[in-house]
């Protein structure tokens, strides 16, 4: 499993987020990479990212949302 989290620069949420990660991958007995990018508002516009953080598991966002960005 590929797990892709996108974080805004101004986004405090990385240590939290990981450590979610972590404890659902050990709960559920799964392997995964885990990769964690910092990116700018430009960025996830252009990626079409709908919050930050926003995770992707094998190239699919877990929270879809409307309008592209990180605000």
């Amino acid at each position: 499993m590929k797990i892709d989290c996108y974080i805004s620069t101004f986004c405090s949420s990385e240590e939290a987020l990981s450590t979610n990660i972590t404890e659902a991958i050990k709960l559920e007995s799964v392997d995964a990479d885990v990769t964690i990018h910092r990116i700018d508002e430009a960025e996830a516009e252009k990626l079409k990212l709908m919050g930050s953080p926003s995770v992707l598991i094998n190239g699919k966002d877990i929270l879809p949302g409307e309008i592209p960005g990180v605000s």
